[in-house]
This record gives C-alpha cells, structure tokens and sequence, in this order.
C-alpha cells in the first residue's frame, strides 16, 4: 500500500490552506495558480442546489467562476478538517476538506448577515515540476447558516 510522504501531507495542506486565504483576501491570480493548466472546478448553485451542478474547465473558466465571490464585502474561509491519500498514479493525491465559509452579505432589510455555507471539498491532486496543484475541486454544501452580524472590518 502506497502512503504519502509526510512533506507531501505539509505541502498539500498548505495548497488548501492558500486556497482559503487567497480567495479571502480576493487574490484571484493567485488563487487561480492553485490549480492546474486543464484543472476542473465542480461547483453547487447557492441556495437552490447545494449538490455541485456547474462544471468550470481551464483557468480561465474557473478564475470567472471564482469572481462570484466578489458579490461579498468580505468572506472568511475555515479549514476545519482535511484528509489526504495517495493517488492511483505517481505524483497524484486525492483529498476530502471541510470548511466552514463565511460570506458577509446583507438581510432584506439592509442589515449585515453573515451567510456560512458548511462545505465539503473533494479533490484530486498532481504534482507539476516540483509543486502540488488542483487538478479536480468538487464542491457540495452540506447546509447554510444565516446569522446577524453586529460590525465587521472595513
């Protein structure tokens, strides 16, 4: 039985890790080079379907699909949860995240709600010279909390 090496564990976390503070601090470039040239982005369709239902191909695509969150003042990705293993093949890896991510967004009424969506990601990974990328994110939404928010950072 394969196992992956211990850097190999550092390296892919800290790839998640990236993920949730580059899209938190809207690096989109850099964000989007998390991902492999041909990668597939999986994702739901908020509140209506939290099963993943669009299917992003490319950086290009994916980069666009991503801008959705710049409907946000500002959001807060929680890694709270990963599990990596082995790929089939060499220099692959598969990974199961969870997340909590917090969306700042305004009520009906114009008050400020903090929008979490408790996420689930389902990744395949590869290795490309020397450094891990998201070759596939699948992305489902287990539920959504909607709480008051009394202030937030500008």
């Amino acid at each position: 039985m394969r196992v992956l090496d211990p850097r190999d564990r550092v390296a892919l976390a800290d790839l998640v890790a990236r993920y949730a503070l580059y899209a938190d601090h809207v690096r989109y470039t850099s964000l989007v080079g998390l991902f492999a040239d041909d990668a597939v982005l999986v994702m739901p369709d908020p509140p209506e379907r939290l099963e993943p239902v669009h299917s992003f191909t490319g950086r290009d695509e994916i980069a666009a699909a991503l801008r959705s969150l710049e409907r946000f003042p500002r959001t807060s990705h929680q890694i709270v949860g990963h599990v990596f293993d082995p790929g089939r093949e060499n220099a692959t890896a598969t990974g199961h995240i969870t997340c909590v991510a917090h969306h700042l967004d305004e009520d009906e009424s114009g008050k400020p709600t903090d929008v979490a969506w408790h996420v689930r990601y389902s990744d395949a990974y590869r290795r490309e010279s020397g450094f891990w990328r998201i070759e596939r994110r699948t992305v489902q939404i287990d539920f959504i909390e909607k709480k008051p928010v009394w202030c937030w950072r500008d």
